[in-house]
């Protein structure tokens, strides 16, 4: 079987997809991966062809812009019909080259998609969020206003759109692209337990779990409860950095603080608190007794997949959307403020509180049930076979 996979440059993305491209190429199939050259090595070291996707024109040149994406859909769309457009040339010609029983991307990879529907090839969506559809919608849901503006915008959407049509990708309305149905075949990286709404989905959706990679260097626990504390790699947080220093020092608890590119420096710290720019997070959550979080949904299922309950601290819709789910599911509590006394409050709470850690627990088992990437690989074999 030849796979061309697409994916997006961010690491919550990649990284869940590896184990099972790892499979895909032990098992002897091709798999073709269109990505950008930060993430080569993670690629090639999975057995994967890297094919490049730097160099060319997305017109996204400055953080502003990134930022804009997620809050201005016309723009977005132009980001997503400028993306496509630009690797158009190159993916016609390595798909021709490739000739690709099936071609998977990223859920929000959607030149991957479009070139499915150009070319007229198998397409497979792989969900490293949780899947949506109008049912789990709810879950990030948008405002009056936000409906309103996209009625607004509709005009400038439709205007890129037809640079698409006129490349040739048969594409009517924005929810062509952006859209799965019941009939796209998709692969979910969480088990139907903790998947919001997961009866709604047929069976084109399959929920193999979390993708957890092996601890590579342990942590000693030194305390009767450790506490893990990390915002992502890119959190510039300082204040609540420092807030969870002051109140935490106090405890005979042990803390372990994972900062990211976080650049503030902490002296003179007591002895029951490491702080690290980056950890082996499975090795920390492996001892760990309650995890502040993000709710990125990789660190979220890592945490709960060890059977730690979770103070959710979410910083986006998506991980708000984790975090409803999360605490919807007794495994967690919502961090209400970045005050010393909420910090302190949410994990003692959580600590205290066993409930907590039998409602983490019964995700952690959900999460082991999943038939994992031998199901994913049977289910695109099967893709290929059929098609």
């Amino acid at each position: 079987m030849k796979i061309a996979w697409f994916c997006i440059p961010a690491h919550g993305h990649t990284n869940p997809t590896l184990g099972l491209v790892k499979n895909l190429t032990q098992a002897g199939h091709k798999v073709w991966y269109f990505s950008f050259e930060e993430f080569r090595e993670k690629i090639e070291s999975a057995g994967a062809t890297f094919i490049g996707c730097d160099g060319y024109d997305f017109e996204m040149e400055d953080k502003d812009n990134a930022d804009r994406v997620g809050k201005d859909k016309v723009f977005a769309t132009k980001m997503l019909v400028s993306a496509t457009l630009a690797l158009d040339e190159m993916s016609t010609r390595m798909i021709k080259e490739i000739n690709p029983d099936v071609i998977v991307s990223d859920s929000v990879a959607f030149w991957g998609k479009l070139a499915a529907m150009k070319h007229k090839i198998p397409y497979v969506s792989s969900t490293t969020t949780f899947a949506f559809n109008r049912y789990s919608a709810k879950y990030m849901q948008e405002s009056l206003w936000d409906i309103l503006k996209m009625l607004m915008a509709l005009p400038g959407i439709n205007k890129q759109l037809k640079r698409l049509r006129d490349k040739g990708y048969p594409v009517n309305s924005l929810l062509d692209i952006v859209q799965n149905d019941n009939d796209t075949n998709t692969i979910v990286y969480t088990s139907k337990y903790f998947q919001p709404c997961a009866e709604t989905f047929s069976d084109r959706y399959h929920f193999i779990g979390p993708s957890i990679r092996p601890i590579i260097n342990n942590y000693k626990k030194i305390a009767d409860k450790t506490v893990y504390i990390s915002m992502g790699t890119v959190n510039q947080n300082k204040e609540f950095y420092r807030n969870c220093i002051r109140v935490l020092a106090k405890t005979n608890w042990q803390i372990i603080i994972s900062m990211g590119t976080n650049n503030d420096r902490f002296d003179n710290l007591p002895d029951n608190i490491q702080v690290y720019e980056s950890v082996d997070q499975m090795a920390v959550l492996s001892i760990a007794d309650a995890f502040v979080t993000h709710c990125g949904m990789n660190s979220a299922s890592e945490g709960l997949y060890f059977g730690v309950p979770l103070v959710l601290f979410p910083q986006t819709s998506e991980q708000d959307a984790v975090a409803k789910r999360t605490k919807e599911l007794g495994a967690g509590v919502r961090l209400n403020s970045i005050s010393e006394n909420d910090i302190l409050d949410s994990l003692t709470e959580i600590i205290c509180n066993p409930q907590y850690k039998e409602c983490a627990d019964r995700i952690s088992e959900s999460f082991k049930k999943c038939g994992g990437v031998d199901e994913a690989k049977s289910f695109l074999e099967q893709i290929a076979k059929r098609d």
